[in-house]
């Protein structure tokens, strides 16, 4: 993986379109991004084009970031909005937020992966949380989202259920892409597991996007927090752009501190 650095000094300042993955990489899962890191992009926003790409839909992009950004709205501009890990495209024109695309999922591939979720939850015998806050499985469009602790689980339930079961995440993850060959099957956030076609990814969002705007791959830079296996971010590594892991939203704001200083 020649393309994935994990020194920020190492990152070129350069580079004209600057690509991030949402949950763990811009916030903490589903929350909203804070005040600092809605400056920082901002400022970053003021010279150079940024994408956002997640697997959340439109609304929740809003939530977690459009009603937190106090940028002009000429700055708008220059922001691309991936919802659903690429599988839908929002950009500003006119004054509003239009969609450009949307790969919805057809009635037999939703009715396939709701009978792969029950087939492999019972032959691995998993038992599911007591608790459970909001809908564990659903429906996004274009995506199915399986979310182990609920949608709306509290963000401290769900560090904690990660750090303890998450190599049973990834076993239903396995066994699930076995029977559903023509989806791809990712780790999400912290307790999710989403489905989507195959080949529509955060690969396919970027090389969407750098054709929509005639950028190069060497003008591209990807900034994520899941390149392992199974992980969402893993495919923006196939697109052949440089990627930057982060750790934390942390990360993240020193990464865009760097890229926003200017040489002296």
């Amino acid at each position: 993986m020649e393309n994935l650095l994990q020194k920020i000094e190492d990152i070129p300042k350069d580079k004209n379109l600057v690509v991030f993955d949402l949950d763990g990489t811009l916030t903490e899962s589903k929350s909203a991004i804070d005040d600092e890191m809605s400056e920082l992009l901002g400022k970053l926003l003021g010279v150079k084009k940024v994408a956002i790409i997640g697997g959340g839909k439109y609304d929740q992009f809003q939530k977690q970031l459009l009603d937190k950004l106090k940028i002009p709205d000429d700055f708008l501009n220059n922001l691309f909005l991936f919802p659903l890990n690429g599988s839908s495209f929002y950009r500003y024109q006119n004054k509003k937020w239009q969609k450009m695309y949307f790969q919805e999922l057809s009635a037999g591939e939703r009715k396939k992966t709701h009978e792969a979720f029950e087939r492999v939850l019972k032959e691995i015998k998993y038992i599911l949380p007591e608790r459970v806050y909001g809908e564990q499985i659903e429906d996004r469009g274009s995506q199915i989202t399986f979310s182990v602790l609920g949608q709306n689980a509290p963000l401290d339930e769900k560090v904690k259920w990660s750090k303890k079961h998450d190599a049973d995440r990834l076993r239903i993850v396995l066994k699930l892409q076995e029977y559903l060959p023509d989806m791809e099957v990712k780790i999400a956030g912290l307790t999710s597991i989403d489905v989507i076609r195959k080949g529509i990814d955060k690969k396919f969002a970027i090389e969407k996007l750098m054709e929509y705007l005639n950028i190069s791959i060497a003008d591209t830079l990807f900034v994520g927090d899941a390149f392992g296996p199974a992980g969402n971010d893993s495919p923006a590594l196939e697109s052949g752009v440089l990627c930057f892991k982060v750790k934390s939203p942390q990360d993240t704001k020193n990464l865009i501190k760097h890229i926003n200083k200017r040489a002296p």
